[in-house]
């Protein structure tokens, strides 16, 4: 028996038992070839799980569109969704009205329930093998941004190309030295173990005009001598990290610098940022500055 046929004759049961005072709810299982328990439940008020809301649909049906929404802007942008980026756009959402953040399996219901979307393997890319690709192989991002171009009127010079890179404070180097001829072996110098990272960010658009770097350092706080015993520019940033490398802050705070740095310069009305997937730019905080910029 179908689960809509179960169900109409639970309804004509119901109708039967309440229309005849004589006939009991056994009775009108019976007849009706419905489960008693079930027809019991009903008749004290139960809803069909049909009509229930699901315990992890902690959201108003227009905040579900919202996030749907959300994941398909991201993806159309060459940014697909990750289970934990879901989850943060819900919990923002919840935060606004001070409720209570989602459970562990609420981001792999929600997709379920959302017949827009579908999880997919994302396959890990070696740099090197990426070079070496057939361009007819990533067509479709070439495509992408063409029609992105086309479709905002964009103009060259607000066409801007992020990227970073990391160095290694301290890190010795291989060289030619000169030693005594009477030395039997090569010399080594010893790599200090307390290497740092540094991470420069840096964005160009495609008549080759660039905005100041950004520079994060490993530390909690900035120091004097950085500013006053240093050659760096006035107008460069320096931003501090545990580690030295790129965080969800960070990311925010260079986004700042880039609207800082081109909004003013930005010939049209749209600019367009190509960005390196790095998880800092998935962020829900991320995307809502991009596009209030």
């Amino acid at each position: 028996m179908s689960q809509s046929t179960a169900e109409a004759r639970i309804i004509l049961a119901l109708q039967a038992y309440q229309a005849d005072p004589k006939l009991s709810l056994r009775r009108a299982a019976k007849i009706y070839d419905v489960h008693f328990r079930t027809l019991h439940y009903r008749s004290q008020g139960r809803q069909a799980r049909d009509d229930c809301v699901p315990n992890s649909r902690k959201l108003s049906d227009l905040e579900e569109q919202v996030i749907v929404q959300y994941i398909l802007d991201l993806d159309s942008r060459g940014f697909p969704s990750r289970h934990c980026d879901v989850e943060e756009m819900a919990n923002r959402l919840l935060a606004d009205r001070n409720a209570s953040p989602v459970g562990k399996r609420w981001a792999i219901n929600f997709i379920k329930r959302q017949p827009e979307l579908e999880t997919r393997f994302q396959r890990k890319y070696d740099y090197r093998r990426a070079q070496c690709e057939d361009p007819t192989t990533i067509r479709n991002w070439f495509r992408l941004v063409e029609n992105t171009i086309a479709k905002y009127g964009i103009r060259s010079d607000d066409i801007w190309n992020f990227d970073e890179t990391g160095f290694m404070m301290g890190k010795i180097s291989s060289g030619i030295v000169i030693t005594s001829s009477e030395r039997r072996e090569n010399p080594k110098s010893v790599q200090p173990g307390n290497r740092e990272w540094a991470t420069v960010i840096q964005a160009i658009n495609a008549e080759g005009q660039a905005i100041d770097p950004f520079i994060v350092v490993a530390g909690e706080y900035h120091l004097q001598n950085w500013y006053e015993e240093s050659n760096l520019p006035a107008t460069w940033v320096i931003a501090t990290t545990e580690n030295g490398w790129t965080d969800n802050e960070t990311g925010l705070d260079w986004l700042k610098h880039f609207n800082q740095a081109t909004t003013n310069r930005s010939t049209g009305p749209y600019r367009l940022l190509i960005l390196d997937g790095h998880g800092s730019h998935r962020s829900a905080d991320f995307q809502e500055g991009i596009q209030a910029t």
